[in-house]
């Protein structure tokens, strides 16, 4: 899941696409989130999309990587290359083009994975321990997951946990708002059709919103007072 909020500025915002995805039916589908700077994400989103056109597939496209470890090492290569590029005294002042990238998806032969890239072009893997990535605007929503996730819960939960998560930083942060894109992959399916934008006035995102509020109030009225 992903908002579509960017900003330059407190007076200017506008809404912009942070999901992308690339597939073969049948044999890969990957997907990318991106955060940071909107020129830097466009420009790798642009590069990737322009090596990896029907028909036009020029090398090194994500289309023709055999692993999603080779896709994540070809993203961050990717994002290196264009940061650098961006910056005209190079790492000095390299930090206002970055941006992180996470990367998932699923490869046939391999198992569906996902990968967090930073802006220097490493990359780290999830595993049993760090069963998530977030990236952007973290610090509001992260406690709601790190609380909440259990490994066994269905899509319909999980999703409801991204909600909650999401609403708890659009009523911190001005830096991230709706419509959120959502899109659920399940294994070995190489597809993407399951997606949507969840806009505002949705009413399950509104019944959510509402009752985790209504919620904790009711929960912290019930904790005990501390006295000194």
């Amino acid at each position: 899941m992903s908002d579509t909020r960017t900003s330059a500025g407190v007076d200017n915002f506008a809404v912009s696409k942070k999901m992308f995805t690339w597939q073969v039916e049948g044999e890969r589908s990957i997907t990318i989130l991106t955060a940071g700077n909107l020129a830097t994400t466009q420009s790798l989103i642009s590069l990737l999309d322009e090596r990896s056109v029907s028909g036009e597939e020029r090398d090194p496209s994500i289309l023709h990587q055999p692993t999603m470890f080779q896709v994540a090492r070809l993203v961050g290569a990717t994002l290196r290359e264009i940061i650098i590029g961006a910056s005209e005294t190079g790492q000095t002042s390299a930090d206002q083009f970055g941006a992180s990238i996470i990367v998932g998806g699923q490869i046939k032969g391999g198992k569906p994975t996902v990968f967090l890239v930073y802006p220097e072009g490493n990359f780290i893997e999830i595993t049993e321990d760090t069963p998530y990535f977030q990236i952007g605007e973290t610090k509001y929503g992260k406690p709601i997951i790190v609380r909440a996730y259990d490994p066994k819960m269905d899509f319909a939960d999980a999703i409801k946990l991204l909600l909650v998560s999401f609403d708890s930083t659009v009523k911190s942060n001005l830096s991230v708002g709706l419509p959120f894109d959502l899109q659920i992959y399940e294994t070995d399916s190489f597809t993407s059709d399951r997606s949507k934008r969840i806009q505002a006035d949705d009413p399950i995102y509104q019944a959510i919103a509402t009752g985790w509020g209504d919620a904790l109030r009711d929960a912290f009225q019930k904790l005990p007072s501390y006295k000194v």
